[in-house]
């Protein structure tokens, strides 16, 4: 699912909502549905896009006009004129499937490369501008501002075999089994045409694709490779398609085949997604899937390739250490760029606020005061401005998308001044917003003897001994004081601590001033819920002693 561009960008990238449908330009990678979702309802001109994209997305969606589209072609550079400047777009090969394209901008927001969904080979990046890419240990002469990165695989260890490996792997398996009367290939997405072609060129032989039960797979290959299709269902080599309910057909299959006494046919998947995924796996899959350089049965008698058209983590790593960018956006679910090395080297050092992205956020530097010893060294005091608010809630309010992750400043807090409610664009949301998809940990309070009582990284920490209560403003408060008091946000006001808003909001009692109550108001964000009050904290935990 792709993500929304920042409010400050004139283009939109594989986005088609209410809110990408007031961009002034629109660029579409390529024609798989997780791209197009929405175009029908959105789309506008123009939109940039290749013309193997443009025809496939026109036979997948036949109500729109073709006029919308205008072609941009690998290698191909374009000046687009913009009311707030001109900037130009280069079109490089993404490697993931036909027609797919990685956008180079470059204007005055500063250098964005977007790579859509890709495999980032070395053979791929050598296809980019020589200024953007670097060496190993010397960065380029021009510096990518901010890259928006599939990362798929990036929380992966899998060491994946080039395409071509996995292809030999294939046929090497099809050779192996000369016996099978019929060979399943569950390659109908769009990207694994290449298998079908170098199988059909191997053994000279059509391959079977059913029109009626796959159209739009049939559709996109009678397009692209034509001269492999055959219309008889006895082929030896048939197109399995693999959802849903994949193994329980190959069951099926291999089922029938013993029943008639007949030879199993041989099902072959070509993807990565099964390596990938640990769920419910039992010892001995997984020691399977630890090898990726030879085909691997499993218990429904599939045959699985590992074959990716979505870059490894390895090649993720390789290419943002060539490419150096500054700033990292995942546009893959689960903040997967954090898991990359490059980012996290990265999020530990010193930012500066005056490039072209941060002033494309909305930040301008008030003052970058020294951080004293309780705070975390990457946080910074910065001032706020309209566009602060706005870009933080398009993230916040993406909630039918898979969310767009500021990788590189997962730890980052970005504070504005004192009396301004915090914004948090990186990492956990602070604000504690539903839909959000920067999710917090909501700490369950621990209360014994000589336990700490947790609600938030940002508010006091309160310490409860035996007879007396320790607040960590200095104030000690008997417990006596204590039972008097109903919630932890009387205790700082009791010992004149400074009231703040936490992380996730968790801590507040049901009685907020009206000043309080305004701030969340002014920024539609709803009251946080409140936390028991320390009498009924202080009576559950006797409760569970003596159930003890």
């Amino acid at each position: 699912m792709a993500i929304e561009m920042l409010k400050g960008l004139p283009f939109s990238v594989d986005r088609w909502s209410p809110k990408s449908s007031t961009k002034r330009h629109h660029f579409l990678t390529h024609a798989h549905k997780d791209h197009t979702q929405g175009i029908s309802t959105y789309a506008s001109y123009p939109i940039y896009c290749s013309q193997i994209t443009k025809t496939l997305v026109l036979q997948h969606y036949p109500q729109l006009e073709g006029s919308f589209f205008v072609g941009i072609e690998v290698g191909q550079c374009i000046v687009i004129k913009d009311s707030d400047g001109d900037f130009t777009v280069t079109a490089f090969d993404a490697n993931h499937c036909p027609g797919a394209l990685m956008f180079l901008y470059e204007g005055k927001f500063g250098n964005i490369l977007h790579t859509g969904d890709c495999r980032l080979t070395i053979e791929c990046l050598q296809q980019l501008l020589l200024k953007y890419v670097g060496t190993p240990g010397k960065e380029p002469k021009c510096q990518i501002d901010c890259i928006f990165l599939d990362c798929t695989f990036g929380q992966s260890p899998l060491k994946m075999p080039s395409n071509q490996s996995a292809i030999q792997q294939i046929i090497n398996c099809i050779w192996k089994h000369p016996q099978a009367p019929t060979v399943y290939l569950t390659c109908d997405l769009l990207g694994h045409e290449e298998i079908l072609v170098h199988v059909s060129q191997t053994f000279g032989c059509k391959i079977y694709v059913n029109k009626a039960k796959t159209p739009e797979c049939f559709q996109a290959l009678e397009l692209m490779v034509p001269e492999i299709l055959s219309e008889d269902p006895s082929s030896r080599f048939q197109l399995f398609d693999g959802f849903p309910k994949l193994y329980q057909r190959a069951e099926a299959k291999i089922a029938e085949a013993r029943s008639d006494s007949q030879h199993e046919p041989l099902i072959i998947r070509a993807s990565a997604q099964w390596y990938a995924c640990d769920d419910g796996t039992s010892d001995i899959e997984r020691r399977k899937k630890e090898r990726c350089d030879q085909p691997v049965r499993d218990i429904f008698g599939v045959w699985h390739i590992c074959y990716s058209i979505h870059s490894s983590k390895e090649e993720l790593e390789w290419a943002l250490q060539l490419l150096a960018p500054k700033w990292v956006v995942s546009t893959t679910p689960s903040c997967k760029a954090m898991e990359l090395d490059y980012v996290k080297r990265r999020s530990n050092q010193h930012r500066n606020f005056d490039d072209p992205f941060w002033q494309l956020l909305g930040f301008t530097m008030d003052a970058v005061s020294e951080v004293n010893a309780e705070k975390a060294p990457d946080v910074v005091e910065v001032s706020s401005s309209p566009l602060i608010k706005s870009n933080a809630q398009d993230y916040v309010d993406n909630s039918q998308s898979m969310t767009a992750s500021f990788s590189i400043c997962r730890q980052s807090h970005l504070s504005p001044p004192r009396k301004t409610a915090p914004v948090t664009l990186f990492g956990r949301a602070r604000l504690g917003l539903s839909g959000s998809y920067f999710k917090h940990e909501e700490k369950e309070p621990i209360l014994d003897n000589d336990s700490v009582f947790r609600g938030s990284d940002e508010l006091e920490v309160i310490s409860f001994k035996k007879e007396e209560v320790v607040v960590k403003a200095g104030k000690t408060l008997a417990v006596s004081e204590v039972l008097d008091i109903r919630s932890k946000e009387e205790i700082l006001m009791h010992t004149e601590t400074e009231y703040c808003i936490s992380e996730s909001a968790v801590g507040l009692s049901k009685r907020y001033n009206p000043s309080l109550r305004k701030i969340y108001r002014s920024m539609n964000v709803p009251v946080p819920r409140p936390l028991p009050s320390l009498v009924e904290l202080l009576n559950a935990a006797k409760r569970a002693r003596r159930r003890l």
